[in-house]
């Protein structure tokens, strides 16, 4: 299978593309940042275009590798912050690029299946428990509106021209390479040696913390089951586990002495709770295999290297 994955460079993309090409696809990237040969190979890909996702430079790629099998779609906005501060230009990347990449296929190369990386966001607020994928969405955020959007747009292309597309919710997917979110900015401060790690919210919102491995098994996994009715399904754990707890857990894996406040204020476009139903993601063969203590140990241990290099 030739796989082209769009957002191959970010967090999750790079760690799809390994997993990708260890699982025997070809993979080939399309999205933001310049990276050398090497770079790009080292992540298991066998091409990179850097470029937006548009029709002229997915032609480039077909022309070159022919017509995907699937294209694993990536790209668009990233985080809940900055919709919030450049609302226009999140709509750009999730929603046009999501129809433009449909359009695409559309017309170009209408085998051809999509799975796209959808985000829990779309839930919104007002959530207790185990969120099915039937579920009433009300986004909370410009992030959670754009990503519906998105999803509607791809499932409206597979109603009307029977293209076989899947979306994957994703959770508060995490793993070694990030650099943003809770455990980013918790491990800066503390690298700066605060005595008190001070966050935002209240400490008692419920996240299903997904290591970005277990994200990338279930994209792959997507890939088989995309069809015209655009299944949607859930990418978590099915345990929900405090923000406080996963603070906690990274003082307790840093070391030292550091005491933990929480400002009380929530964060725009933060729900109090999101936590997947999976029984569709496992009755498609697929269970998530890392637990989220080990992840956060093994998050520490990575900062803590890219910091001494960053240092020297």
């Amino acid at each position: 299978m030739t796989i082209f994955l769009t957002g191959a460079r970010g967090f999750i993309g790079q760690h799809a593309c390994r997993y990708f090409a260890d699982q025997g696809r070809t993979v080939v990237g399309i999205g933001h940042g310049a990276w050398t040969e090497t770079e790009y190979r080292h992540c298991g890909l066998s091409d990179w275009l850097n470029g937006e996702i548009e029709p002229a430079n997915l032609d480039a790629i077909a022309a070159r590798h022919g017509a995907p099998e699937c294209i694993v779609h990536l790209a668009g906005g990233s985080s809940v912050g900055p919709s919030f501060s450049a609302p226009a230009e999140d709509f750009r990347r999730s929603v046009i690029a999501t129809s433009a990449l449909a359009e695409w296929v559309r017309l170009h190369t209408p085998q051809t299946s999509i799975v796209m990386a959808s985000s829990a966001a779309v839930y919104g607020a007002g959530h207790f428990g185990s969120i099915r994928e039937s579920a009433t969405c009300t986004p909370y955020s410009p992030y959670g509106f754009h990503k519906y959007m998105a999803e509607l747009a791809l499932s409206s292309y597979a109603s009307s021209f029977g293209l076989r597309v899947a979306c994957v919710r994703l959770f508060s997917v995490f793993g070694p390479g990030l650099r943003k979110q809770l455990l980013w900015d918790a491990c800066t401060k503390l690298a700066q040696r605060a005595r008190t790690l001070a966050l935002g919210g209240h400490g008692t919102e419920l996240r299903d913390w997904l290591h970005v491995e277990d994200a990338a098994k279930l994209l792959l996994c997507a890939t088989r089951f995309a069809n015209e009715k655009c299944p949607i399904v859930n990418c978590g754990t099915g345990i929900g586990t405090s923000v406080s707890a996963i603070a906690q857990e990274l003082i307790a894996r840093w070391g030292g002495e550091t005491d933990l406040v929480f400002s009380g204020v929530a964060r725009n476009g933060d729900p109090h709770s999101l936590v997947a139903d999976i029984s569709l993601a496992r009755s498609w063969g697929w269970s998530p295999s890392e637990n989220w203590r080990q992840g956060v140990a093994d998050y520490v241990t990575w900062f803590h290297s890219v910091f001494q290099d960053e240092k020297q």
